[in-house]
């Protein structure tokens, strides 16, 4: 069984290709057309973390990449290579999408939802009616705050924290009814926000929490210096000035008991391919993939304070007089609402099927920093990532 891959090259989609890796002999990458030499990036990616060098030295041959553009029908192929390209698939795996989670929404709709749709026309056309693999988000729940998130659940009753929300909502939309129609099976994999303890480099995939820590440095820069002058308000407006250190004081809305599902992307991608290897019910089959202990609200906030230099207050409404810092990071609202999320979701399937192997280690205030503080330069070929993570050939 032949298997496509869309998002190779993304955080995720690494991970999941080094799993496919292991049990495929070759993978077709669907790779974005003019983004450049997919190939290469995918093997630099597997020599800075440590891949041993005959896995490297076959990438080339094991790896066939095809330039597609999910925006557009057909994916941007002519009428002939695109039904070659379905016909020699027996599963798809959709991985690729924008996750901006303050992006104009028809642009968002334009890559998670007709990306989507297009890669759907990709499974409908094969002769093998080849299975779709649709990685999702936990965060269709939306801005349901409290209570549990249930995988069958999928509905917008609640709304949406930011526009990346409903786009991908709408996406398992459009795949609920596709299935119906063509009585075709689909998993849908939803993981919670995927983290790594690897330090950053600049030729490898930035994860979300190294984005919401750019922009608050971005914002905090912007805003200027503190002034330790003052308890309150400085010159420039911010609050806290005369903080110890001269830190500034961050006001943010969030639950002193919220919580977070902060997930490894490593044992995502391993709990995902390990369910692509089951029988699917002829549906929908929709996972959570989510660690099975949340991470406390303020573990979050002292991670920022320290890799940020601010002193952030959780407060329980939006304050009437911001300042200049505060006035810039409000304006990111997407990254700052999970604060006050205090649901959990609900991963019963994946533990009933996996056991004690569907447990990720825990995910802590060391392992965050690991994955946000950069180290020396990573050599290329081995590293201290153990060669295990890179799964044995078993081919399919």
């Amino acid at each position: 069984m032949h298997v496509a891959l869309t998002g190779a090259t993304g955080f995720l989609g690494l991970r999941l290709l080094r799993r496919l890796l292991g049990t495929h002999r070759s993978v077709t990458v669907l790779a974005h057309a003019g983004s450049g030499d997919a190939v290469h990036r995918i093997s630099r990616f597997f020599e800075l973390t440590g891949a041993p060098e005959p896995f490297v030295a076959e990438l080339p041959g094991r790896l066939r990449v095809v330039e597609t553009e999910l925006e557009q029908p057909g994916l941007g192929l002519s009428r002939r290579a695109f039904q070659e390209l379905a016909d020699g698939l027996g599963a798809i795996w959709h991985s690729a999408g924008s996750i901006n989670l303050e992006g104009d929404l028809p642009e968002l709709r334009r890559t998670n939802v007709e990306g989507t749709r297009h890669v759907l026309e990709l499974a409908a056309a094969g002769r093998h009616r080849p299975v779709l693999h649709h990685v999702s988000t936990a965060f269709v729940a939306g801005s349901r705050r409290e209570g549990v998130a249930y995988e069958d659940e999928l509905d917008d009753a609640n709304g949406f924290e930011n526009t990346y929300e409903r786009s991908k909502y709408e996406a398992e939309v459009l795949i609920h009814a596709w299935s119906r129609q063509h009585r075709r099976p689909v998993v849908v994999l939803r993981p919670s926000i995927l983290v790594t303890d690897l330090p950053p480099h600049p030729e490898l995939p930035s994860h979300p929490l190294q984005v919401i820590e750019r922009i608050l440095r971005d914002a905090r820069r912007a805003a200027g210096p503190g002034s330790p002058a003052s308890d309150g308000a400085g010159s420039d407006g911010l609050h806290g000035a005369g903080l110890p250190h001269g830190r500034p004081r961050v006001r943010i809305v969030g639950h002193p008991h919220g919580r977070l599902n902060l997930m490894q992307v490593e044992h995502a991608a391993e709990v995902m391919v390990r369910l692509a290897g089951r029988t699917p019910s002829g549906g929908v089959d929709t996972y959570h993939v989510v660690h099975d202990r949340d991470v406390p609200v303020p573990t979050i906030v002292t991670l920022l304070e320290r890799l940020v230099g601010l002193s952030i207050d959780l407060v329980a409404t939006k304050p009437d007089d911001l300042s200049a810092l505060e006035a810039l990071v409000d304006f990111y609202p997407g990254l700052t609402a999970y604060l006050a999320h205090c649901r959990r979701f609900d991963d019963t399937r994946v533990r009933a099927l996996f056991g004690p192997s569907a447990a990720s280690r825990p995910v802590d205030l060391d392992y965050l920093l690991c994955g946000l503080l950069p180290r020396n330069p990573v050599p290329a070929g081995p590293s201290p990532t153990p060669t295990a993570a890179f799964p044995s050939a078993r081919y399919a």
